[in-house]
């Protein structure tokens, strides 16, 4: 007799919910309140915060084009090891290029990788600057920085767009578990 897989053992299959969008869209928050729910819902995920694994895991990379590259090639090697052990994973990243997201999708499995947009205008996300990036940004004193001196490049095709600039963080994460709900992650 075969012995199950891991995720399978604990009852889900296990995803990566990549949340993608500017600094200041909402992403951390987003984050922590769709886990919250997960595990009221007695599921297994842990959240993988950009700012949070700069300042371990990747603590010696910078923001460089090939840095922010290598930033998320780990990631999603770590997401992908949640996945194997039967966790959701929630990434929390800016993930600025539409390559290194495809990359992290390979890396991943497309199967199990949910691309989420947090969609947001620059007006915004400046406006919110929870930590005065954006103003240190356009005082040049952050070279590199997302939507001033860097691109961002929006996802083409997400499986969920949320439009943290008109929603609550309650109806975001509402739309984003119902997705899930009938898709990858739950049903009832």
């Amino acid at each position: 007799m075969e012995k199950p897989s891991i995720p399978a053992r604990v009852g889900q299959p296990a995803v990566t919910v990549w949340l993608t969008g500017l600094s200041g869209s909402g992403k951390s928050t987003i984050a922590a309140e769709l886990e919250r729910r997960l595990v009221a819902l007695e599921r297994p995920c842990f959240v993988l915060d950009g700012d949070k694994v700069r300042t371990g895991l990747n603590r010696d990379l910078g923001f460089s084009h090939e840095d922010r590259t290598e930033n998320i090639r780990r990631i999603a090697e770590v997401a992908h090891l949640m996945n194997e052990a039967g966790l959701i994973a929630i990434t929390a990243l800016i993930s600025p290029y539409r390559a290194d997201r495809e990359m992290a999708r390979e890396i991943i499995g497309a199967e199990r990788f949910v691309e989420v947009y947090l969609d947001a205008t620059l007006e915004i996300c400046e406006g919110r600057d929870p930590k005065g990036l954006y103003k240190k940004a356009r005082r040049g004193e952050i070279p590199d920085f997302t939507g001033v001196s860097a691109p961002y490049e929006a996802p083409q095709a997400p499986q969920v767009t949320l439009h943290t600039g008109k929603e609550t963080v309650a109806s975001c994460v509402d739309a984003l578990l119902a997705r899930l709900k009938g898709n990858v992650v739950y049903k009832d």
